[in-house]
């Protein structure tokens, strides 16, 4: 792989071109990788709305009507829902891992198989999420992807 970069004090906004013979897996991550870096999510804790990175989000979990942004420094509600989050980070790396939870594949640690088709996976800090088993198979092909 070769990199080119081209500085210009003139260039408003920065323009990333990728040439390739094919568009491989390795370069699907690099594609996902830099989505997120350009993706920010709002999140509301103790009366204060924060800007937060997308890649710096672990999961995101709705519990009683309100979606929750986890990352490994706090929590913070948003007001979206989990299917227009699920819709807006579909090309990154985050995966639906029950009815109510999305989980950032760069953030787990572990994978261990349940009873009944189910999985768990370890995140960053110990924290442990089920995976139902109508995503489990999903879960486990775009794991197995993603780490080729």
């Amino acid at each position: 792989m070769k990199i080119i970069i081209n500085t210009d004090e003139q260039c408003a906004e920065t323009e990333i071109t990728i040439r390739c013979g094919r568009l491989s897996d390795d370069i699907e991550k690099i594609i996902a990788a830099i989505r997120m870096l350009d993706t920010k999510l709002t999140g509301n804790r103790n009366g204060r709305q924060h800007l937060l990175e997308t890649s710096d989000v672990t999961y995101i979990e709705t519990t009683d009507k309100r979606t929750f942004l986890y990352t490994l420094t706090g929590v913070y509600e948003t007001p979206f829902r989990l299917y227009e989050l699920e819709a807006k980070l579909a090309d990154m790396d985050f995966l639906r891992a029950s009815k109510n939870c999305l989980v950032n594949i760069n953030h787990i640690q572990s994978i261990e198989p349940d009873f009944d088709r189910r999985l768990v996976l370890t995140m960053e800090k110990g924290v442990k999420l089920m995976v139902s088993r109508q995503y489990s198979a999903t879960v486990k092909q775009k794991l197995e992807a993603y780490h080729g």
